[in-house]
């Protein structure tokens, strides 16, 4: 007779009927009862007092007093004994009965093979109630080392809650939510936590503790998390030069961290190039509760980066010494509140236009009394210099009218990347003929697009492009009500800044080009 077949285990050969189904759920339930009886019986038995006298004479000799004669402490020394017989497996046994470090009231540390060697000082001295300001260049492994930090943190203190912060909530997910999943594949604790994203939050599931991540652009957010047990102590403020102020971030403070004895806040950035900008002026103000820790990527394993990453952080330096300090090393160069401050007003001949491999073109839609404007520019990545070349800006301009400015000055020869936010206008300009396509934009595309061209040196003619010219030389980073210089920008006279944006999406947008 051939081997009997179990149906239920064949796809597509049996279905189980209704009365199957109830039959198996009531034998798998069945089934869990017997097996949870077990082990309630097997605690009840390990728990209970040692019944045999001469047992309890022999716990008695090894130093266990009468409270903890239990069947388990019998079994201890039974172990015990076995292994002190020369027993391998009892030696084993016993080694990890009481290996340190192994048992619930253990500290939890990070493992050295995590850290970059810039952060072994600090990691030793992480003391609570204290602000930590992690600053410097591209590369310095800042975020790595605070979003590992905090999950030690949790680890080691059961009843506390993180929250992390970025000015803008839609950039969470791909960046601090990313990164501190990262943090927790790293140290090799998948299995310890869950992390869902509506809401973004991950868990700890020993104990329930949870990190919560919210953006500053929505500050009833951060007002509304209550954990349902403990307090928030730990904040993390990531990006920090994108909050708009002292006073925001105050009250960002305030927000979040309330409650409980012990907290810790932690923020991190790429100091801003302007020296006016409120975090780089913050720091000359003495605080001795603040710790204050700069890196560059010159402190991190080489391997870590990657050889495309050193490749181009020589190069800048080798091309634009000044861009190479501030973005890489970290150092606020920069004289003041003007965001682009390596521009060169200049001729720029038809010979040198004739010279140029590819141009990029951008259109920002306007009408009244805001100005449509179309740029044309071209980019010299060897020498990181990006030069405008063209303009054509006005306002209450229909967009036949501009499209044909376009058409009949030859420019209709490279692709136009516009302002999405009019789609109307770049299916307008697609019904003319010319290759018009929409922006990709985005959450953080602003911040990523303007730390992009604030980096590079800027040639204008000022006979082509008289807009552009003024706008550029004139443009300030946002202040607040102090009059201290904050990282945001301004939406005003800026219309062939951002066609200028649009222009050169292709290359801000590539994976390690933001700032």
């Amino acid at each position: 007779m051939g081997r009997p077949q179990n149906k239920n285990l064949i796809a597509g050969q049996h279905k189980l009927t209704v009365e199957e189904q109830s039959r198996g759920a009531k034998a798998s339930a069945e089934a869990r009862r017997r097996k949870a009886s077990m082990r309630e019986l097997a605690r009840q038995i390990a728990s209970s007092p040692v019944v045999s006298d001469k047992t309890r004479q022999q716990l008695e000799r090894i130093g266990i007093d009468d409270e903890n004669m239990t069947n388990d402490a019998m079994v201890v020394a039974g172990v015990f004994q076995s292994a002190v017989k020369g027993d391998t497996k009892a030696v084993e046994k016993w080694q990890e009965l009481t290996e340190t470090g192994k048992d619930d009231d253990a500290q939890y540390e990070l493992p050295a093979r995590v850290l970059g060697r810039a952060f072994v000082d600090i990691n030793r001295n992480f003391e609570p109630n204290k602000t930590y300001v992690f600053r410097g260049g591209r590369g310095g492994l800042k975020s790595s080392f605070v979003s590992l930090k905090i999950i030690e943190l949790l680890k080691n203190n059961p009843t506390v809650h993180a929250c992390v912060v970025r000015k803008v909530g839609a950039t969470l997910k791909d960046s601090v939510y990313a990164q501190m999943k990262w943090a927790i594949h790293e140290l090799g604790l998948d299995e310890e936590f869950t992390a869902k994203t509506n809401p973004l939050e991950i868990t700890y599931k020993k104990t329930g503790q949870k990190i919560y991540f919210r953006g500053c652009d929505d500050p009833l957010k951060l007002k509304s998390i209550k954990p349902e047990f403990g307090y928030l102590g730990i904040l993390w403020k990531e990006e920090r030069d994108q909050i708009q102020g002292a006073d925001e971030e105050r009250s960002i403070n305030q927000s979040v961290l309330r409650g409980g004895s012990m907290s810790w806040d932690i923020c991190s950035y790429n100091p801003p190039k302007s020296s006016s900008n409120w975090v780089n002026q913050e720091l000359k103000i003495e605080d001795p509760n603040r710790i204050v820790h700069e890196s560059t990527y010159l402190d991190a394993p080489p391997e870590w980066l990657g050889q495309k990453f050193l490749d181009d952080a020589e190069h800048l330096k080798q091309v634009n010494p000044t861009a190479y300090e501030h973005e890489y090393l970290g150092v606020a160069n920069g004289s003041g509140g003007l965001v682009f401050d390596d521009v060169e007003i200049r001729e720029i001949t038809d010979a040198e236009i004739a010279q140029f491999d590819r141009i990029y073109q951008g259109v920002d839609w306007g009408w009244y009394p805001d100005i449509y404007a179309f740029a044309r520019v071209a980019y010299d990545s060897a020498r990181e210099t990006l030069y405008i070349i063209a303009e054509h800006t006005g306002n209450k301009i229909p967009n036949k009218e501009s499209a044909q400015w376009i058409i009949d000055n030859g420019f209709d020869d490279y692709r136009i990347t516009c302002d999405s936010a009019e789609p109307k206008s770049v299916n307008d300009y697609k019904d003319l003929g010319l290759p018009a396509f929409p922006a990709i934009k985005g959450a953080g595309s602003i911040e990523y697009s303007m730390k992009w061209l604030a980096v590079r040196h800027i040639v204008i003619d000022p006979v082509r492009c008289p807009v552009a010219s003024k706008e550029f030389i004139e443009y300030e980073y946002e202040r607040d009500k102090n009059g201290d210089v904050i990282s945001g920008y301004p939406d005003a006279n800026n219309h062939m800044i951002d066609a200028v944006r649009y222009a050169t999406e292709s290359y801000w947008t590539r994976r390690g080009n933001q700032a």
